[in-house]
C-alpha cells in the first residue's frame, strides 16, 4: 500500500484551516484522516486539528477491542466521531472567539480489503477502480439535498451561491450523527480523500484524470491545477493506492 498527502493554503486564505493525518511507517494501522475546519479567527485551525487527533486517538487506543469484527469496526470509528465531537463543541464553549467553530471530518480506516468510512460535511473520499471514479461519501450541504430533491442539477450545485452551507458539522452542536460505511478496497483501487477547497476547483472527471495519469505525484498536481484555477481555498488530498 501507498500513500500520499499534501496541503496547501491556496490563493485567497489568509490561514490553512484543513488538517490531516496518515501513517508514519508501516507498523501504524492504516488510519487516514481528514479535517477542513471552519470559525472565525483561529477557530477553524483549532477544531480541524483537535478532531483529527481526537478520533485518532479514539480509535489507535480501542482498535484491538473492535477488531476483526465488521460492526464493531463501523462502531468504533462512529463512537470515535462523536467523542471528537464532544472535545470540539467542549472547547468552543471554553473560549468566546472559537464560538462557533466547526469542522468537516473524513475517517478511513483500511483493513482486510476493506475501507470503514466515516464521514461528516462537505469534504469528500472517491474511490478509483479501474476506469471509474465514485463519489462514496454524500455531502452534507444544503445544495447537496437540493439535488437530492431533484430541485437543481448536479452541474447548476457547483457553481450554486449557498454551496459552502452546510446542514451538519463536526463540533458544533452537542451531538452529530456521522455517516459510517465500509467499502471493498482490492489491489490497485485507489482512494482519494480530499478538502472542497480541490472539488469546488474541479470536477470529478479532472480529477479522475490527474490520478489516473501519475498518481504518486498526484496529490501535487491536483493541488496545482485547484490554484491555477482560483484556488479560492485551503486543499488538502490524499492519495491511498491499493
Amino acid at each position: 500500500m501507498e500513500a500520499f498527502a499534501k496541503s496547501d493554503i491556496g490563493k485567497a486564505r489568509d490561514m490553512n484551516q484543513d488538517f490531516y493525518s496518515i501513517p508514519s511507517d508501516e507498523q501504524d494501522s492504516k488510519l487516514f484522516i481528514l479535517a477542513d475546519g471552519m470559525g472565525g479567527y483561529q477557530g477553524g485551525e483549532i477544531a480541524s486539528r483537535l478532531a483529527t487527533t481526537s478520533v485518532k486517538s479514539y480509535i489507535t487506543n480501542n482498535l484491538s477491542k473492535a477488531l476483526p469484527d465488521r460492526e464493531e469496526i463501523l462502531k468504533l470509528i462512529k463512537s470515535a466521531m462523536e467523542y471528537a465531537n464532544m472535545v470540539v463543541y467542549e472547547k468552543s464553549k471554553e473560549d468566546k472567539n472559537l464560538e462557533g467553530m466547526g469542522t468537516t471530518l473524513e475517517v478511513c480506516f483500511i483493513y482486510n480489503n476493506k475501507v470503514y468510512i466515516g464521514h461528516v460535511g462537505d469534504s469528500r473520499v472517491y474511490r478509483i477502480r479501474r476506469e471509474f471514479i465514485r463519489k462514496l461519501t454524500h455531502d452534507h450541504s444544503y445544495v447537496e439535498k437540493l439535488v437530492k430533491d431533484g430541485t437543481i442539477s448536479k452541474e447548476e450545485a457547483r457553481f450554486h451561491p449557498k454551496k459552502n452551507m452546510l446542514m451538519k458539522a463536526l463540533g458544533c452542536t452537542a451531538f452529530v450523527e456521522p455517516d459510517v460505511m465500509v467499502k471493498g478496497f482490492i489491489k490497485d483501487d485507489i482512494l482519494l480523500m480530499c478538502s472542497d477547497g480541490l472539488t469546488n476547483m474541479l470536477d470529478d472527471t479532472q480529477i479522475y484524470q490527474i490520478i489516473k495519469q501519475d498518481y504518486k505525484n498526484s496529490v501535487t498536481k491536483l493541488i496545482d491545477k485547484a490554484n491555477e484555477l482560483g484556488g479560492y481555498d485551503n486543499i488538502t488530498a490524499i492519495i491511498v493506492k491499493a
